[in-house]
């Protein structure tokens, strides 16, 4: 498949530029190439130019890219989302789209990069971490794992807080953990992010809470979810039905709790499409987010598929449209 979407071309190229820390100055290109015309995969004996043998490696190798037209919108019932986007792994194709490259808030979904970072910049999962008073602090109609100031938690076990009770407090103890505040954790996301070719995003917060200036794309999450599942630990966290948390509290006293996954194909409220195996995923609902769902599955052929909905306008309609895109599309 070619790179036929110059503008986004051009905002990953300018981002990952940004990222490498010289965000002023003319931009050289020592060895351009069309990305118009060029495979982004299969570029065996395409040389760049000077070094004989040399051969370039495509940051869109691997990728599923695509311009910005909808594909197969007027086949579902693609009205109930401001956002959805298949992408299959095995073929490197996005097989269905619609406004996979607007600017939408992630709400939950947020946690995803939050998960992918910790994973990379936490060594030892089952160290242990003390609960702050500002991560505790969680308003009374938050999703929280029901963390208090000086509970003592591993990080594995905030990562399934994480990921399927989808703490917002769960967040911020990895976010204080890793980078000290959320403030600088936010910096250090938006780095990853850009890092990974997520050029339209911007994060404010480990968790998703509202802010405008806290905001994805249903293409940048598929960046951002297909480096995370590249990684098996990941993968075991989301598809985990449920998850028994043990830790202790500020007295020592042992707290145990159970941890149900938010993802409704895991707990019998939806159905997948005969043939396609949910591995796991994850949700995301805020008011001006609506609900959100991004999706790892396997195809009646086995293929990996990652599968994203943003901004639907209800729980049934998610799963509608999810399941609509996952039996004509994957």
């Amino acid at each position: 498949m070619k790179y036929t979407n110059r503008k986004h071309a051009a905002c990953v190229a300018l981002a990952l530029f940004l990222a490498s820390g010289c965000g002023s100055g003319k931009v050289e290109l020592e060895r351009p190439y069309d990305m118009y015309t060029m495979e982004t995969a299969g570029v065996a004996g395409n040389t760049g130019g000077t070094d004989s043998g040399a051969q370039n490696t495509f940051f869109s190798n691997g990728l599923c890219v695509t311009d910005d037209a909808w594909i197969g919108t007027e086949a579902t019932t693609s009205q109930v989302a401001a956002g959805a986007g298949v992408f299959n792994l095995a073929t490197k194709e996005v097989t269905y789209a619609k406004n996979i490259f607007a600017k939408l808030y992630p709400a939950s979904t947020t946690k995803i990069l939050t998960a992918y970072m910790a994973l990379k910049y936490c060594d030892d999962l089952d160290a242990t971490v003390t609960v702050s008073e500002h991560a505790a602090d969680q308003a009374a109609d938050s999703s929280v794992c029901g963390l208090n100031a000086g509970d003592t938690v591993s990080i594995r076990t905030l990562l399934y807080g994480l990921m399927l009770r989808s703490g917002n407090d769960a967040a911020i103890v990895l976010a204080e953990q890793i980078s000290g505040s959320e403030e600088a954790f936010a910096e250090l996301m938006n780095q990853e992010a850009l890092a990974l070719g997520a050029s339209q995003s911007h994060f404010v917060n480990p968790n998703g809470l509202p802010d405008e200036n806290h905001y994805t794309s249903v293409y940048d999450l598929y960046l951002m979810f297909q480096a995370a599942i590249a990684d098996e630990r990941f993968v075991e966290l989301i598809s985990a039905k449920s998850y028994e948390a043990s830790y202790t509290d500020a007295q020592g006293a042992a707290v145990t709790k159970t941890w149900e996954n938010t993802n409704q194909y895991f707990v019998g409220y939806a159905t997948a499409p005969e043939g396609v195996t949910v591995i796991g995923g994850k949700t995301g609902t805020t008011k001006a987010a609506g609900l959100c769902l991004v999706l790892y599955a396997k195809n009646a052929k086995g293929e990996p598929v990652i599968s994203i909905v943003m901004k639907a306008d209800g729980k049934s309609d998610l799963y509608l449209l999810m399941n609509e895109m996952l039996k004509d599309f994957s």
